[in-house]
């Protein structure tokens, strides 16, 4: 995962950091599991040191809780933090359109609608672990483009944070939104029309909120090993 592995140079610690989130959104480690430092070194062909570093870059991130004397587990997000998360996202997102609605250009859309056109290859190849890296890529995207470092490190914090609390709270038959929407505010970025692009982002970000069901209790836990040996 591009935007999540910017973190460190070291490709192991990299590794962890994104087989874990990405077992965390497709729903096979949920919030609450144990990750067991020894369990994890046998997974990775790795060192103790090796993982406690990855362990405190997603403590870092909001991915994952550690607690004295009894290790580290998957955070657990509460409904009120789960608003909160979506409502300061939101207004993280559309401060970057607005600011990319500014000084777009041609090169820039050129990469977002080929960007978009890979998303729409993945959903139409039913691949979705390339759906789930895609969809976060994008929004990144827009904050490099867009600029400011501070925005960045933000929405990179709540991007992952939202990520968490999806997987915790949409019910599993709802649908990921799909491309459209991002086409959507790739147009209205296109056209530099402000006021469009931070509407369809609001949108977007509304329609993703509106699928939680954010009145149920945890989801039940996963083995760590079931939940990684799949993605290494």
């Amino acid at each position: 995962m591009p935007w999540l592995s910017q973190t460190t140079k070291n490709e192991v610690v990299n590794l962890i950091c994104d087989r874990i989130w990405l077992a965390v959104v497709q729903r096979s480690l949920r919030p609450g599991a144990r990750l067991k430092e020894e369990e994890l070194t046998e997974i990775f062909g790795t060192t103790r040191a090796r993982v406690r570093q990855a362990l405190v870059l997603l403590e870092q991130e909001g991915l994952v809780s550690l607690v004295p004397n009894r290790g580290a587990c998957i955070a657990e997000p509460d409904i009120e933090e789960a608003r909160d998360a979506f409502a300061a996202r939101l207004h993280v997102e559309q401060r970057l359109v607005t600011r990319l609605c500014q000084k777009v250009s041609a090169d820039q859309i050129a990469g977002l609608r080929a960007h978009v056109a890979r998303e729409r290859a993945a959903h139409s190849a039913g691949d979705s672990e390339a759906m789930i890296r895609l969809s976060g890529e994008f929004h990144m995207l827009i904050a490099t483009l867009a600029g400011g470092e501070l925005l960045q490190k933000i929405l990179r914090t709540l991007t992952i944070r939202t990520s968490l609390i999806t997987a915790m709270y949409q019910p599993k038959a709802a649908q990921t939104c799909g491309p459209d929407e991002h086409a959507r505010i790739v147009d209205a970025i296109a056209a530099r029309d402000e006021a469009r692009a931070m509407a369809e982002m609001s949108h977007h970000m509304t329609h993703l909120e509106a699928e939680l069901q954010l009145s149920q209790g945890t989801p039940p836990v996963s083995g760590l090993r079931a939940a990684l040996l799949g993605h290494v």
